[in-house]
C-alpha cells in the first residue's frame, strides 16, 4: 500500500490507473477537470500508455470510451453534470447494449452552482437508465469505488456511474492505494446482436436490462457502501454520499448517537431500508442535490414521517452543511462558525490583459450607438461580458446556444443578430449551429473569440486550435465574410471598422478574434 494526499478528483484518477484502465475520455468541465489532468500528468499512466487526450465534447468522449469497452479494454469517461446532457444519447443507449470491457462514467455535480448553470443531479440519470450508481462519501471511498465499479461493470456487463460533488472533488485527504491491476488484453466483442440497436435487438436488450434489476438490488444490499449504523432512539437519518460526512460531523459535535443508514450504492437496498424503517419512526433524508431518494422512499413507506428537502426541513437549493443538518434535527447551530458580515463575496472578472476585454470594447463602440443591443453569448470566460463595465452580452444558456439562438432571432427579424463563442465551445457544440445558419442563409455575425485554449477550466487544449478558418470555409462560410481581427487596444479603430461592416452584412459572417489567453501566455513565459 502507498499513501497519497490527493483531491477527491485525483483519488478517482488513481483508482482508475490502479484498476487497469487503458483510456480516459473527457471534455474539461469544473468540477471534473482534475481527474483527467491528473492522469495526463501521471508518470505511471504515461509508462503504461493510458490514452488521456481531451475529447471535442462529452458525447464523443462517451462514444470513444464505449468503443474501447467494445474492444475489451477498461475505459473511464469523465464530465460535469451538464456534460451528461450532451452525452445522454450514447449513455442511455449503452445501458441497452451493455459493455464488454469495464466502463465507468464519472460525473461531477455542482450543487450551489459554483461554476454551472444549474444544480442538476446525476442520480436522476442512474434511475432513468436503470444502471448502478456509486456515490462516495470521502476521498478513500472515491478511490475504492472506482476499483469496485470496474469489477462491478464487468460482473453485470453494464456501465457503472460514479457521482461526486464539488466539495468532494476539490478537497484533499490521504488515500491508501492498493496493488495495481494489469490492463485487459484486447478481446473485441463478437456478439453483434448486443450492439446493433435495430428494434428487433433493442427490444430484447431492454428486456434483459429490466430482468437484471433484481440482481442489481441484491448486489446493492450486499455492497460495502450501504450499511446500517446502530444508534439510540426512534429518530433515524438516511445519509447519501457526501451528506454522510455532514451528518457524522453534526452528530459528533453534539454528542448524539442516532441510527444511520448510509447509502452510497444505487439501486436502493430494499432489505436494508425495510430493516431500518422498522426501527425508526421519524427519518431525516440527507442527500446532496435533488430529493430523489426522498421521493422514492415516500412511495416505499407512506406511513412513516420522512423529513428532507421536500418538506422544507432541508433547503431545496444549494449544498448541505453541518449547520443545515443541525437545524433539521432541531439543534442550535454554532453561531461562532458563521462567516463574518465584513467578509463579502467578490464577483468574478476577466483577467487583466484578457483579449475578451478589448473585443467587448470594440463591440460596444458600435452597439452603444443602437437603440437595441442584443448579443447572444456562450459558456466560457467571455460570459463575464454580461457584467459591468462591459454589459455587452444578453444570453448564456448552454454550450453552443449562442449561434443557434442568434440564428433563431435572425429568423424572427432581428438585425444585427450577433453571437460570441469561444474556440473550444465552437468545436464542442457550435459547428452544427453555424452549418444551420449557412444552409438557411441567415443574416448573422458569429464572433469566435479564439484564445487558443479552454481557458475557463484552466487552459486545456482546444479541439480546433489553428484550424478554425478551414473549418468555417468547409462549412460553407463565404471567404469574403470570414474576417480576422486581433483584439488589442492599438487595433481598436481597425477592429471597429471590420465589426461594423460585418454587423451590417445581410448574410452569414464569421469574425475570428484571435489572441492568446493571457494565462497560458504567462505560463509559457
Amino acid at each position: 500500500m502507498d499513501k497519497s494526499l490527493v483531491l477527491g478528483a485525483e483519488a478517482i484518477a488513481l483508482g482508475a490507473i490502479d484498476e487497469g484502465i487503458s483510456g480516459v475520455y473527457a471534455y474539461p468541465g469544473t468540477p471534473s477537470t482534475e481527474i483527467t489532468e491528473f492522469i495526463q500528468k501521471s508518470k505511471e499512466a504515461t509508462e503504461i500508455k493510458i490514452r488521456s487526450q481531451w475529447s471535442v465534447n462529452e458525447k464523443t468522449a462517451y462514444e470513444a470510451a464505449l468503443g474501447m469497452s467494445y474492444a475489451g479494454k477498461r475505459s473511464m469517461v469523465c464530465m460535469k453534470h451538464v456534460g451528461l446532457n450532451v452525452a445522454a444519447d450514447a449513455f442511455i443507449n449503452s445501458a441497452i447494449t451493455g459493455i464488454n470491457g469495464g466502463l465507468v462514467l464519472v460525473v461531477a455535480d455542482d450543487p450551489s452552482m459554483h461554476s454551472s448553470q444549474n444544480e442538476q443531479d446525476t442520480r436522476f440519470y442512474g434511475k432513468f437508465s436503470f444502471l448502478p450508481l456509486l456515490e462516495p462519501s470521502n476521498q478513500q471511498e472515491a478511490y475504492d469505488c472506482v476499483r469496485y465499479g470496474f469489477n462491478l461493470s464487468e460482473q453485470v456487463k453494464l456501465p457503472v456511474i460514479i457521482r461526486i460533488t464539488t466539495r468532494l472533488s476539490h478537497s484533499r485527504s490521504i488515500v491508501l492505494r492498493q496493488t495495481m491491476t494489469e490492463q485487459n488484453e484486447y478481446r473485441a466483442e463478437t456478439d453483434q446482436s448486443k450492439w446493433i440497436l435495430l428494434p428487433h435487438n433493442a427490444r430484447k436488450r431492454y428486456s434483459a436490462l429490466l430482468d437484471i434489476q433484481k440482481k442489481l438490488v441484491a448486489i446493492s444490499e450486499a455492497s460495502p457502501y450501504n450499511r446500517i449504523e446502530k444508534g439510540e432512539g426512534k429518530n433515524g437519518i438516511i445519509a447519501c454520499g457526501l451528506a454522510y460526512n455532514y451528518v457524522k460531523e453534526t452528530l459528533n459535535a453534539y454528542n448524539l448517537n442516532y441510527p444511520i443508514l448510509k447509502i452510497s450504492h444505487y439501486p436502493l437496498p430494499d432489505s436494508l431500508l425495510r430493516e431500518f424503517f422498522a426501527t425508526c419512526d421519524n427519518i431525516l433524508i440527507a442527500e446532496e442535490g435533488y430529493p430523489i431518494y426522498e421521493e422514492l422512499l415516500h412511495g416505499y413507506f407512506k406511513n412513516k414521517k420522512l423529513k428532507g428537502r421536500l418538506d422544507g426541513s432541508l433547503p431545496r437549493t444549494g449544498e448541505l452543511t453541518p449547520d443545515i443538518i443541525a437545524r433539521a434535527l432541531g439543534l442550535k447551530p454554532n453561531e461562532s462558525a458563521k462567516t463574518p458580515e465584513i467578509v463579502v463575496g467578490r464577483p468574478p472578472e476577466l483577467c487583466t490583459g484578457c483579449s475578451h476585454r478589448d473585443l467587448f470594447d470594440a463591440m460596444n463602440a458600435i452597439l452603444n450607438e443602437q437603440s437595441e443591443k442584443h448579443v447572444f453569448s456562450d459558456i466560457g470566460c467571455y460570459a463575464l461580458g454580461a457584467l459591468p463595465p462591459y454589459n455587452t452580452i444578453n444570453t448564456c444558456v448552454d454550450m453552443g446556444a449562442s449561434i443557434t439562438m442568434a440564428k433563431g432571432a435572425s429568423d424572427a427579424g432581428m438585425h444585427p443578430s450577433i453571437a460570441v463563442i469561444g474556440d473550444s465551445t465552437f468545436t464542442h457544440s457550435g459547428i452544427t449551429g453555424l452549418l444551420d445558419a449557412v444552409n438557411d442563409k441567415n443574416a448573422v455575425t458569429i464572433i469566435i473569440s479564439d484564445n487558443g485554449t479552454t481557458a475557463m477550466t484552466g487552459g486545456q487544449k482546444s479541439g480546433g486550435t489553428g484550424r478554425l478558418k478551414e473549418i468555417c470555409i468547409g462549412l460553407g462560410v463565404d471567404p469574403k465574410h470570414l474576417r480576422s481581427i486581433v483584439p488589442l487596444k492599438k487595433d481598436f479603430e481597425k477592429n471597429v471598422k471590420i465589426l461594423r461592416e460585418e454587423f451590417n452584412y445581410q448574410g452569414v459572417s464569421v469574425i475570428l478574434a484571435c489572441r492568446e489567453c493571457i494565462q497560458t501566455l504567462k505560463q509559457k513565459k
